[in-house]
């Protein structure tokens, strides 16, 4: 009698992966060339971020991390080439499919961008007054809700004028905030703080994006947070118009054999 099993076995799924979702795309952009008149900032960069994922842009002055921002979240036009959110075209969308897709992600711009003569509690409020329907007391209980995240909560009815830099910084984060977006775009988030409390919103981004799991794209030159929050970096160089190295940021430090991503990383080592 053959021991032979006439119903050979079928490979069965690993359960850890069954559990674990295939990466999906966040941001997708696809050959953009920034310009301003004749002057090519960057030309045909090509880059996607996955959900979850913090991204960080980084180069020189003058290379266009900002442009790339400003081209990403749709604030200027790429001369060609299309940037999509969430797998939705905001490039091309117009009227209601635009406004849609703006409010899907949050940014915070360097300076804060704070509206000086409201509270900080009347700050974060605004998007919820532009792009929902909810009444004033929702709006104040969402608001102070976004507050409580980034630990301001106790600082509602403060002016900007009245916070530390820091603490603007966390203001103008908890508006990004407001509207649950998945995606926050932070510009120059470190600029002009102490190293303390540069690590202090270092921390904040991670356990936003840990705990809420956002997806995060940040504009910084500061080594101590690219080393701290990114889980890749892309590398831009005004001489070649567009990225000139992507990867883990230590990869970078340790194994780039481009001079100019090596300079990058060791400048101040003794």
């Amino acid at each position: 009698m053959s021991d032979a099993n006439p119903h050979p076995a079928t490979a069965l799924p690993d359960p850890a992966s069954a559990l674990t979702p295939a990466p999906r795309e966040a941001i997708r952009v696809e050959n953009v060339t920034c310009a301003y008149g004749r002057n090519v900032v960057l030309r045909d960069v090509s880059l996607t971020v996955q959900t979850g994922e913090i991204l960080v842009i980084l180069g020189g002055s003058g290379c266009g991390k900002s442009t790339l921002l400003k081209h990403i979240i749709g604030l200027e036009t790429p001369r060609s080439g299309k940037v999509y959110i969430d797998g939705q075209n905001l490039t091309d969308a117009q009227g209601a499919a635009r406004r849609n897709i703006l409010a899907g992600f949050g940014v915070a711009y360097q300076s804060g961008a704070l509206f000086g003569s409201m509270t900080v509690l009347q700050n974060v409020m605004l998007p919820l007054q532009e792009y929902t329907p909810l009444d004033a007391p929702a709006r104040e209980l969402v608001a102070r809700l976004k507050l409580r995240q980034v630990d301001l909560e106790q600082y509602a009815d403060y002016l900007p004028s009245e916070l530390s830099g820091g603490m603007q910084k966390r203001a103008a984060i908890a508006r990004a905030l407001a509207l649950d977006p998945g995606i926050l775009f932070l510009d120059e988030p470190s600029a002009g703080l102490d190293p303390i409390t540069s690590g202090e919103l270092d921390a904040l981004i991670i356990r936003l994006s840990r705990v809420l799991g956002l997806t995060f794209v940040v504009v910084t030159h500061e080594l101590a947070s690219i080393y701290a929050i990114a889980d890749r970096a892309i590398m831009l160089d005004k001489s070649v118009k567009g990225i000139l190295a992507q990867g883990k940021p230590a990869d970078l430090r340790d194994h780039a054999t481009d001079p100019r991503v090596t300079r990058f990383f060791n400048r101040g080592a003794v």
